[in-house]
This record gives C-alpha cells, structure tokens and sequence, in this order.
C-alpha cells in the first residue's frame, strides 16, 4: 500500500496530530549478508527509503539508486512480491490448509521462485531469438562485403590494363599531333603571306565597313528616335484621348446642366405669368370679399350694439322687475326695516367684493390686450423689415452671382495658361532627361575607353583639388580641346594618354601647335607640348614625304604615325570609340543641360506664380461662394421668419379679438353690479311696506309684456346677428386661409430669389460651356496633330529600317 504515495498521503504518513509537522521520515533495512545472497560484495547490506513531502527515494549502502534497482535486488535475494510468505499475515495459515491441492501446488511454485524463473527464461529465450536473427543479418552482410571485394579486385586488374594501353594511346596521338603541328606551321607561314596580302584590302574593306556601320549606328539612332517620338507622341495621344473624352463628358454635362437652366426658367417664367394672372385674380376676389366684409361688419357691429341694447334692456326691466317683488316681499322676509337694512348691506358688500374682482379682471384683460397689441404692432414691424432686407438680400445674390461668373472666367484663363506651361515644362523636362540619358552613355562609354589607372588617377586629383581647394587647375587636355569631328583619330593617336595630362598654369613649354585645334588662350602651353611637333597629313604617302624632308612626326587622319626618324605605325582605328567624341558628346549635352535647366527653372518660377494667382482666386472664390451660400441661407431664414411673423400675427389677432369679447361681457357685468349696489343703496333707510305703491303696480303690470317684448326682440335679433357672423367667419377664414394665403404663396413664387439667380447662372453656364468647347476643339486638334504625328513618325521609320536592311544586305 506504500508502493505509490501521493502528496497529500505523505503528509498524513509522516505526522497526524497536534504539534510541529514532520517534514521527512526514512525507513532502514539491514540485511545479513554473509552468505552473499544478495548479489553485493559486502556482508551487511543497508537499504533506506526516504520519504518527505515532495520525494520518495531509496538509497543501497548510502548511495542513491532507482525503484526499479531495488526491487530487481530483493527479487534476486528472494524477496519477490509474487512470494511474499516470508512474512506471515494474519489468517493466512488457515487459508492454507483449506486449500485445494492444486492451489497448493501454485503457492509451492511461488514460493520457490518458479514463476519468476519461468519468467525470467521466456525473456531470456526472447533475447536469444532476437540475437539469433541479427546474427543472421550481420552474415548477409559479410558475405555481401566478401562479393564486392572480389569484384574491386577484378576491376583493380582491368584499370592495369587500361593505364597500359593510355598510354600507349597518348604516344600516338602525340606522334600524330607532332606531324600536324609541322603541318600547320608550313600551312601558316603561306597564309601570313597570303593575309599580308589581303591585309591591304581588309583595311580599305573595314574603312567601308566603319562607314557602313556609322552610317547604320546613325539610322539606327535615327529609328529608335522615331520609336521614341512614336512612343511619346502615342502617349501624348493617350493624354489627348483622355481629355477630350472628359472634356466631351464636361461639355456634355454642362448642356445638359443649360438645358436643365432654361427648362427651369421656362417653367419658372409660366408659373410666373399664371401667378401674375391668378393673383391678379386673387386680389380682384380679396376686394370684393373685403368689401362684402366690411359691408358685414358694420352690420354685424349694429346687430351687436342692437342685441346688447336689448339685453341692456332686459336686464335693466329684469332687475326692477325683481326690485319690485322683492320689496313686495320685504315685509313677509323681515321683521322691521334694520333687519332689512341689514340685509341689504351684507349683499351690498358681497356685491362690492364680486365688483372689485371683476375690475380687477377687466384690468388684466386690459393689460394682456395692450400686450398683445404690442406685439402685433412689433410683428408688423418686424414683418416689413424682413421683406426689405429679403429685397437686398435678392440684389445682393445677383451680384454674387456675376462676381460668381466673372472669377471663374478669370480662373479659368489662368488654368489655360498653366497648361501650356505645363506642356512646356513636361517638353524641356523630356529633353533634359534624355540629354542626361546621352550624358550618362557618353560617360561610361569614355570610362571604359580609359584606362583605369588614368581614370583612378584623374579621380584622385579631381578629389584633391575639391578637398584643397587649390586654384589654377584646368583640367585635362581631353576636356580642353576642340577640332572638328574628322580630326579626332589624327589627335587621338598623336596625344595618346597626353590627353589625360592635367593642365595648370604654371606650365612654361612654349611649342607649336597644329592650327586646326581650338582652345583658350591661357591653355596654349600645355597644347603645344603635347600637338606641338605633329603634322597632320591627307595620307600616307604625303605623311612619309612631310616627315622626311622637314623631321616632324605625321599622323594621317586614319591615325597612320610616321615618325620622323622613319618608323610607322598604325591600322584600323575604331572611331566609335573615340574618347574626343565622347567627352565632345558630354561637353555639348552639359552645356544644353545647363541651358534647359535654366529655362525649365523660368517655367517653374512662371508656373509658382500663376499657381499663388489661382490659389487667391480660389480662395476669393470659395470666400464669395461662402458668402453667397450664407445669403442664400439666410433669404430663405427670412422668408420663414416672414411666413411664420405672419401666422403668428393672425394668430395674436383672433386672441386680441377674444380678449376684447371678454373685456365687454366683463364690464356689462360690472355695471349690471353698480345698478344693483345703487338700488340697494336707495332701497335702505326707507319704509318697510307690504304693498307697493299705485304707481309701482301699474311699472309692475307693465314691466312683464315689455320683458317678453324685448326677449322676442332679442331672439329675433341673435338669430340674425348668428347668420351675419355666420358669414362673416366664413369670409374672414376665406380671406386668412385661402385667399391672402393663396395671395402670399403667388407674391412669393413671382418674387423668388432664383428668378433673379438663374439668368445669371444660365450667363455663367454658357460661358464655362463655351471654354469647354475651346478646350474639346483645342483636344481634338492635339489628337488630329498626335494621329498626323505617328504617321510621319511610322512612314519616317519605314524608309529607316528599309535604308538599314539596305545597308546591311550590301
């Protein structure tokens, strides 16, 4: 059970219970050896088992060894776990002499290690199969090796052979080599005789040949200057291609943008004639409603004063009425004349109460009709303000508009200029790169044509002179000659690496100089030493004639030298490589260069400045774009701030007119109060009757037909002033929604801004479509050009290639 211990079984092991813990704990068998059953040289054996929290270990006589090494030793011993009977549990006895005989018959086996010998032979026969095979294995192989050395041998006697007869081989064919040498050697000597023969003709041939070739190298050039200007004239086909196609969608959008103007302004201008007419009619239609309206309301307000009269009237008659019966009744309702007077004061403080509340009202519907008189008037005001600035507003967008018109041509003049410098520039850029394309060949063609130590040595001075500062350095010769293109063999083979001698002014050989150089004047010295004693002649036979009647060298202008003292040199000369054609080649594109550099650099400063020019137009441009958008934006705000200050004014009327309606029912109130305060006043004070007088009868008799008189007369009278309002609300909502709104909506279509905009948007539309058109025909003559161009170009090369092909066939 002690075999695999976790952690946590470890721990429980080692301490359980109060106290330290126990970190670690060993377990030490010592076994008596003396009769060397266990396989070590010792008669006393140790065998530890460590345990702690973290490790299990096992230690033979102090020293560390594994698990598996120490149950291989107590197997060896006898001490198997398949035999573990040298130890007797509890129970284990009776067990055995229950057992059955076989039973028994295993534990003996066990007991006595049988099992594990068995074990131990089934591998032990296991290892000896497996011996027996590789054993079997290594005999193949050393039969193979004995093969293959037999057939080594074989090959060692044929290379023998093959070395012998190698060698016989070698010396015949040396034999025969020799013979063919001696062969070639007399064959050799007769054809150096016959090329010294043909060496003259060769010579004539390859001055034909090096003009042919020139003059191919020149078509050639020629030709693939033609593929070029082909090349760049396509390109500049493409680009043409390119912008009339978008010039073409420009002018194609900007008739169709014109059209879209003038359909505008077309419909624009019927709906303003039909507005002019229907608001022409709307008016005719307004005067005659307000008219009618006026007519009605002055019957109206007759019919109002009528039935309040009346009413005036009913109330007046209702109230004496109601006097009279109640001072009929004053003396059945009270006992004496102060409990009557008593009564009469406390309904007449009651009525002074509600009095003083009803004034108060009608003041605060005084004040909130004065309020809103004030801010009709106010709208009003504010309306008139709003159509005069909308007037400006109008006028001030018309301008903008041509200002609008006006930088935009002057854009686009200044656009038209820039592209023609533009095209300018790309030309002398195209140029200036193909100039350094040519410098840059001639310049590797002249370092291959140097010799590299001259080059090295030349770089070297040329780094002194940067690094020192040091003054009074020309330059090389090669640099500082000049003659024409005929004599540049003749001076190449008279100065030969002289032309690469750096020239400085301190140089005071004086000598003569051949005529047909120039140089400066200050270069003299160093010219005559290196041309100075050289005489340039038609040919060679004038050459040698020169040089021996007057001892000067000769040089022909093949660059054949006869010198002075009679020997000659020369032969063919390549004058594609000429170092002076070279460095002539350098000297003229250099100068070019310079030239074009300048030129493109006067461009440039022309093309910065129309460049700030249309930068501030635009700028301008989008500033006055700004501000015409913000008075777009704010015509619009004000028209709304119109449309809405009018709703709102209509609106503030119809509450002005409540207002005033309640401030009339109010102060009818307030008089009916003072009529019935004032009654009561005069009733108190006097006697307490309960009948009423003859006189006050014979009103009483007569106040009640009158009353049923007046309200028949006020039934009649409401009913008619019900149907004038009747009509006249409908004519008032006639005029304030329909009429004046339908008036408004037409004054606001015939004073629209953009009929005031788009003639001038139309004048601009037409301008731009009018350079777009310039700019399409400006397009399509470049392309017509370009097209033109590529034919010549194609027609040009043709005749080339068939003048090369010629030339080369020839």
């Amino acid at each position: 059970m002690f075999q695999n211990l976790r952690s946590e079984d470890r721990g429980a092991l080692l301490h359980e219970g109060a106290g330290h813990s126990v970190v670690s704990a060993f377990v030490e068998i010592i076994f008596d050896n003396s009769d060397n059953r266990i396989p070590v040289d010792k008669e006393e054996v140790r065998l530890r088992r460590t345990v702690a929290s973290k490790k299990d270990e096992y230690y033979l006589d102090g020293k560390h060894v594994s698990k598996t090494e120490v149950m291989n030793l107590l197997e060896s011993a006898g001490f198997s776990r398949s035999n573990p009977y040298y130890v007797v549990q509890q129970g284990k006895i009776a067990s055995l002499t229950l057992m059955k005989d076989s039973e028994r018959l295993d534990l003996l086996k066990e007991i006595g290690g049988t099992r594990v010998y068995e074990d131990r032979r089934r591998e032990s026969l296991k290892i000896m199969q497996e011996t027996a095979n590789k054993r079997k294995q290594i005999d193949q192989v050393v039969r193979y090796l004995e093969e293959r050395l037999r057939e080594l041998d074989e090959e060692k006697e044929e290379l023998k052979k093959y070395q012998q007869l190698d060698k016989q081989r070698r010396s015949l064919e040396y034999t025969i080599l020799d013979h063919e040498l001696n062969d070639a050697r007399n064959e050799l000597a007769s054809m150096d005789d016959n090329r010294r023969q043909i060496s003259e003709r060769m010579s004539q041939a390859d001055n034909e040949v090096v003009e042919l070739r020139e003059r191919v190298k020149s078509l050639e050039k020629e030709i693939k200057a033609s593929t070029k200007g082909i090349n760049e004239t396509k390109s500049e086909k493409g680009d043409a291609e390119k912008k009339r196609t978008e010039a073409l969608k420009v002018v194609s959008q900007i008739e169709l943008d014109l059209r879209d103007l003038k359909d505008r302004i077309s419909s624009e201008k019927r709906a303003k004639d039909e507005a002019v007419r229907e608001l022409n009619s709307m008016r005719k239609e307004s005067e005659k409603s307000k008219s009618e309206l006026a007519q009605i309301s002055k019957v109206h307000a007759a019919k109002l004063k009528e039935e309040e009269d009346i009413s005036k009237s009913i109330m007046d008659r209702e109230k004496r009425l109601s006097i009279l019966y109640q001072k009929q009744g004053r003396a059945t309702q009270f006992k004496n004349e102060a409990a009557r007077d008593e009564w009469l004061r406390k309904e007449i403080h009651d009525l002074e109460r509600v009095l003083l509340s009803n004034r108060k009202q009608e003041s605060l519907l005084q004040d909130e009709s004065q309020k809103l008189k004030d801010e009709i008037n106010k709208l009003t005001n504010h309306i008139e303000s709003r159509r005069s600035e909308s007037s400006k507003l109008e006028a001030v967008l018309a301008d903008k508009q041509k200002n609008h018109n006006d930088f935009t041509k002057q854009k686009n003049a200044l656009q038209d200029e820039r592209k023609s410098f533009w095209k300018e520039e790309n030309s002398v850029t195209a140029e200036i790169d193909r100039l350094k394309e040519d410098l840059v060949k001639a310049q590797k063609s002249l370092d291959h044509a140097t010799p590299g130590d001259i080059r090295r040595g030349l770089n070297s001075v040329s780094r002194i002179i940067r690094d020192h500062g040091i003054g009074g350095v020309f330059g090389p010769v090669l640099e500082l000659v000049d003659c024409e293109e005929k004599f540049f063999t003749a001076v190449e083979v008279t100065a030969g690496n002289s032309l690469f001698h750096v020239v400085v002014e301190n140089d005071d050989i004086s000598t003569r100089i051949i005529q047909k150089l120039k140089f400066r004047a200050e270069h003299r010295r160093a010219f005559e030493q290196v041309f100075g004693r050289t005489v340039i002649c038609r040919d060679l036979e004038t050459a040698t004639r020169v040089a021996r009647s007057n001892s000067l060298d000769c040089i022909t202008l093949d660059g054949d030298q006869v010198a002075k003292k009679g020997g000659m040199t020369g032969g063919f000369y390549d004058s594609r490589r000429s170092r002076l054609k070279f460095v002539k080649v350098i000297r003229d594109n250099k100068a070019e260069i310079e030239k074009k550099t300048a030129h493109l650099e006067n461009v440039g400063k022309k093309l910065k400045d129309i460049d700030k020019k249309i930068t501030d137009l635009i700028t301008k441009h989008q500033q006055m774009d700004a501000e015409r958008d913000h008075a777009k934006s704010e015509l619009e705000q004000f028209k709304a701030d119109i449309a809405s200050a009018t709703k709102q004014k209509g609106s503030l009327e119809k509450a002005l007119a409540k207002k005033e309606k309640s401030l009339a029912n109010i102060r009818n109130q307030i008089e009916q109060i003072q009529s019935g305060i004032a009654m009561k006043n005069d009733e108190m004070g006097t006697e307490l009757i309960d009948q009423l007088t003859l006189e006050e009868r014979d009103l009483l008799s007569r106040l009640n037909p009158e009353i049923t008189r007046l309200k028949e007369k006020f039934l009649s009278c409401k009913n008619s002033r019900i149907e004038i309002e009747t009509r006249k609300e409908e004519l008032e909502n006639n005029l304030s929604t329909n009429l004046m709104r339908r008036q408004k909506e037409l004054e606001a279509i015939i004073s629209s801004a953009d009929s005031k905009t788009l003639p001038v948007e139309v004048e601009a539309k037409e301008q731009e479509l009018k350079e777009s058109k310039r700019t399409l025909d400006e397009a399509t003559t470049v392309l017509k050009a370009n097209v033109d161009a590529i034919n010549a170009h194609t027609r040009q090369m043709e005749q080339l290639k068939k003048q090369r092909d010629d030339l080369k066939g020839s």
